[in-house]
């Protein structure tokens, strides 16, 4: 098997009614690790949407649990990815992230723009760093897949296309972003939580480097004073050289799912999906996602 011979088997799959298996195979197979990467930076962002990151502060589970909900997040979504949407276990988990948020309520622009960053910042991040430039194959079909979570959700007026959902989150970012004070609470925790992921005199230096794979928007709002340009640059010239690396080595013959990743720590002895995520808090209001009725996530449209 050569190294281009998954990408000529996605081309053959119709992006569209294929979507699920070709996502899954440029997840999985393709790019594993950058999927996670992007896929925490996408939803790191929204945090510099002050009405979202009020209301993670609020719930405090991303400031004192972050280990935890970052593994829940990555699990309930992994889930999907792994069986689809149809399956027992991938309807599990969009029946209890619809459980999770059935009392919250928010703006559904709020909700809409949440769902555009997991569709543009994994093609953002892979088409700088990764050993490939992603196909209009995958690109289309990570669009419907997407928008297929999107509609389980009960998330209105979505986005019909790539080029859409990257309008939105364009147009949202400019004009939504926004300094908060406890959103900033919830970054420096998920800035600690990544650093805790390595021995802990190295944490200072993984944070830098962190911020320097940020843009400008996101530390001009949270208020970090950026890393150096030489920082910078060898940070992101560092990410870019993985990508190369990797482009020279043996195509992935197993698949590599996020619950296999090591940075998922809080379930040693295993879990069940229903199991988990939080429960609502009490008195409060407003969630990144709305979704209209728990019945949404039981039988496909």
């Amino acid at each position: 098997m050569n190294r281009f011979e998954r990408l000529g088997r996605i081309r053959r799959l119709d992006p569209v009614a294929d979507a699920v298996e070709i996502y899954r195979l440029s997840v999985a197979y393709e790019f594993p690790w950058d999927y996670t990467r992007a896929l925490e930076l996408a939803l790191y962002r929204t945090y510099a949407v002050p009405s979202i990151g009020r209301l993670l502060a609020g719930t405090a589970e991303l400031v004192e649990r972050a280990q935890m909900r970052y593994d829940d997040t990555v699990l309930l979504l992994d889930s999907i990815v792994e069986h689809g949407f149809a399956a027992e276990e991938g309807r599990t988990a969009i029946r209890r992230i619809n459980q999770m948020h059935r009392s919250y309520d928010i703006g559904d622009d709020d909700m809409r723009y949440v769902l555009s960053t997991f569709v543009v910042m994994p093609r953002r991040w892979i088409d700088a760093y990764g050993w490939r430039r992603l196909s209009r194959h995958e690109i289309v079909a990570a669009t419907e897949y997407y928008r297929t979570l999107g509609r389980y959700m009960g998330i209105p007026d979505i986005p019909e296309s790539y080029e859409e959902f990257e309008a939105l989150l364009d147009a949202y970012e400019r004009d939504r972003f926004g300094w908060d004070e406890r959103a900033r609470q919830v970054s420096d925790a998920t800035l600690d939580l990544m650093a805790s992921w390595y021995p802990r005199p190295l944490a200072p230096v993984l944070r830098t480097a962190t911020l320097a794979l940020l843009d400008e928007s996101l530390l001009r709002t949270f208020r970090y004073s950026p890393p150096s340009t030489p920082v910078t640059a060898l940070m992101r010239r560092a990410v870019r050289t993985r990508g190369r690396l990797v482009r020279l080595l043996p195509p992935r013959r197993k698949p590599h799912f996020a619950r296999q990743n090591w940075e998922v720590k809080g379930y040693p002895d295993g879990y069940r999906v229903d199991g988990l995520g939080t429960r609502p808090v009490p008195g409060l209001r407003g969630c990144p996602v709305r979704h209209r009725d728990a019945s949404a996530a039981d039988a496909p449209e």
